[in-house]
């Protein structure tokens, strides 16, 4: 078991070896003078997505610890992106893959599981993939890796090439080198929690903005100091927002959090796209319009400096939805007003 472990290990390295570092790409945005915006782009990871990072840390994490060996089917309740990913790390690896997802995930992700080799277990919504996912792990003797529990723990946040060192890294040699503000929303908390440690950790002064979409739990409970807060709905942004608190949230390492309404999300991935040519996901579109917000209120009070979040996966995975006039209609709403609002920010 020793020597199936310690390839399986050495496996995942040699897979990071390979792999470049993400882009750190720069938008032009001349209405807010002195104010630098950058995007982070995770969508160029081998499987797509800001959740490369966490697949990779919750296998190491798992395979040291005794938890998987060659025989263990690994389970991970997911909507779609840390799905796709672990399903990459578990075909490198020789491991069976099970994804617990609701069924309104779209199909190109579903497509990207199966492909990676991983099999699909559906349920009606996000508030039972848990559950769900905890029983199959039992029912098939597997591993329910449990992203939401494990995220903040499995990360290195010290560094070893974490999110948080790749950008301060990446910045030495721009204009404000030591950002401002890192806007990051919350699905696990993970990430927000990697970054906001290593911030504090270097004794930065930048500030941790968490931005967090309709129906989600993070906000509420960070605005009135209850971790039990619960929602009881769906986040209708996929891969962020959660129904209830998650283990991974740390809200001691956060500086201040934004509620970005659904429209807003969608409005600003589909600016991006337009302005830009860079498509991205809902997710990276409710990073951005926490980014203006936040870029905004520097310009009101006259600073200037650098502010940054990421893009965490491509846009191709929601053609069908997100991209889709008819379905944004039927399940976002009304966006014009959004839209209205960016274009004004944006003169």
């Amino acid at each position: 078991m020793r020597a199936w472990n310690k390839k399986a290990v050495k496996l995942i390295q040699a897979d990071f070896q390979r792999s470049a570092d993400t882009h750190l790409l720069k938008l032009d945005i001349p209405s807010y003078a002195g104010i630098d915006f950058y995007l982070k782009d995770e969508s160029r990871h081998p499987t797509g997505s800001l959740k490369h990072r966490l697949a990779r840390s919750l296998f190491l994490y798992a395979l040291c610890n005794g938890q998987i060996t060659e025989d263990t089917p690994v389970i991970e309740a997911s909507s779609g992106s840390t799905a796709v990913s672990e399903a990459y790390f578990a075909r490198l690896i020789g491991v069976d893959f099970y994804a617990v997802m609701p069924r309104s995930t779209s199909a190109q992700k579903i497509s990207l599981i199966e492909r990676y080799g991983g099999q699909c277990h559906f349920v009606d919504c996000a508030t039972q993939m848990h559950g769900a996912a905890k029983q199959l792990a039992q029912d098939k003797a597997g591993v329910f890796m449990d992203q939401f529990k494990y995220a903040e723990r499995a990360t290195d946040w010290r560094g070893n090439n974490n999110i948080a060192q790749s950008i301060f890294s990446q910045m030495q040699e721009e204009p404000h080198p030591i950002p401002y503000a890192v806007v990051m929303s919350a699905g696990t908390g993970g990430t927000s929690a990697t970054i906001g440690r290593y911030i504090r950790y270097q004794g930065y002064d930048t500030q941790l903005w968490v931005v967090d979409p309709d129906n989600s739990a993070f906000y509420p409970a960070y605005m009135n100091g209850d971790m039990s807060h619960r929602t009881g709905k769906s986040s209708r942004i996929e891969g962020i927002g959660r129904p209830s608190v998650e283990a991974s949230f740390v809200p001691g390492v956060i500086d201040d959090m934004l509620q970005v309404p659904d429209e807003c999300s969608v409005a600003a991935m589909r600016w991006l796209h337009e302005h830009t040519g860079h498509m991205a996901g809902p997710s990276t579109g409710t990073n951005l319009w926490g980014l203006l917000l936040v870029a905004d209120q520097m310009r009101q009070h006259g600073h200037v400096g650098s502010v940054i979040s990421l893009m965490c996966d491509a846009g191709e995975r929601y053609l069908d939805t997100y991209y889709n006039d008819v379905w944004v209609a039927e399940n976002i709403g009304d966006i014009s007003t959004a839209k209205a609002r960016l274009e004004q920010w944006l003169v």
